[in-house]
């Protein structure tokens, strides 16, 4: 069993078991299953559930995005606006992502409220 255990855990450092974490200025570079972080752009369209769920992710501070689908379990706080982070690979101009993939990343309590009004 020991050895076993020492061949996987020299197997996955060798072989580089992370996936990288790109931004879709990045993707064009890249093959193979990647964990891709953006914002969500409007519109989101589709079901999670039937089909899949189509929208884009841009860069966080960039112009340059990317259509994502995705199927699965949809995280409470996910809406157009929201830094994600989806895993999968991109096909033909399309961004697949793996089913329960997604992440929506929580705003920080010590931003700035986006929604209040200066007086």
């Amino acid at each position: 069993m020991a050895a076993a255990l020492a061949v996987f855990l020299l197997y996955t450092s060798l072989a580089g078991g992370s996936t990288p974490s790109l931004r879709p200025s990045q993707l064009a570079a890249h093959s193979g299953t990647v964990s891709l972080a953006g914002v969500v752009l409007s519109p989101v369209r589709g079901d999670a559930h039937d089909g899949g769920l189509r929208f884009r992710l841009r860069d966080v501070n960039g112009t340059r995005s990317v259509p994502v689908v995705y199927t699965g379990s949809v995280p409470d706080l996910f809406a157009a606006g929201r830094d994600v982070s989806v895993r999968g690979k991109l096909q033909d101009g399309l961004f697949v992502a793996e089913r329960d993939s997604l992440v929506t990343k929580c705003p920080s309590k010590y931003a700035p409220d986006s929604k209040s009004k200066k007086s």
